[in-house]
């Protein structure tokens, strides 16, 4: 399993919210570069880097920043929000940014996925952001009707092989992963799709909980920032065959 610590970005910042509400900012370290050269000293592989502000505009706004984080570290850079078209994808891609994720468009606008899924293949990851069971779009301010999982189908059946899951009533609360919701997307998607718990991690026991679901990988935020999870520990379990975890 991948452990893929994380940073939120907005206006210029590295922040953090409490439960998707923008009202809740705020900042949980100085500099970009050198929390993610951290993550890097720790043992992580890939970090997740969303645009807060790009969410909620529905274009980048803090581009530059996951572009230099990708060409001045070793990590692996997937990034969110405010990603709306091809352009956009094809901007990140040709630039150095390893998975580009599309969220309010699989609800909006799907046909841009088939799209980039079909010309970028596995470096498309769809966001799929849930409260109480239906999905939520531009930067979680807008609810719809459509249950989590059957929108995560129809992005299966369009070739999408990576999604990621978000319970915003746990995002930045470190009150744990949920558990009902994730094991019911991963019972529904098989083996045709990984899938990336996002929202809730507190400890090593929810890494432990989506190791044994057989998630993709677990994003971690407030969790590393807080001190309540130790990165280096998560990616050393994480990364260990089942059968010496």
């Amino acid at each position: 399993m991948i452990i893929l610590p994380a940073i939120d970005i907005k206006d210029g910042n590295c922040v953090r919210l409490f439960k998707g509400d923008f009202a809740t900012v705020h900042k949980v370290a100085e500099s970009y570069m050198d929390t993610a050269r951290s993550f890097e000293e720790a043992g992580a592989s890939w970090i997740h880097m969303v645009d807060l502000d790009g969410a909620k505009e529905g274009k980048p706004v803090n581009g530059d920043i996951y572009l230099d984080v990708a060409e001045n570290t070793g990590l692996k850079v997937e990034v969110g929000g405010g990603i709306r078209s091809l352009e956009t994808v094809e901007y990140y891609i040709s630039r150095g940014i390893s998975r580009v994720i599309l969220g309010s468009v699989a609800l909006k606008n799907p046909q841009i996925v088939i799209d980039a899924v079909k010309e970028y293949g596995e470096k498309i990851s769809v966001g799929i952001d849930a409260k109480n069971g239906t999905v939520a779009a531009e930067g979680w301010l807008e609810n719809s009707q459509v249950n989590y999982i059957d929108l995560s189908l129809e992005m299966i059946r369009t070739g999408v092989r990576n999604i990621i899951f978000t319970d915003i009533s746990k995002d930045g609360t470190l009150s744990g992963v949920n558990k009902e919701q994730l094991s019911a997307l991963k019972n529904a998607a098989g083996d045709k799709c990984g899938i990336t718990a996002s929202g809730g991690v507190h400890d090593m026991e929810d890494i432990r909980i989506c190791k044994k679901m057989g998630l993709y990988g677990a994003i971690c935020g407030k969790s590393i920032y807080s001190g309540s999870l130790d990165l280096a520990e998560a990616v050393q379990y994480a990364g260990r065959d089942e059968k010496d975890a």
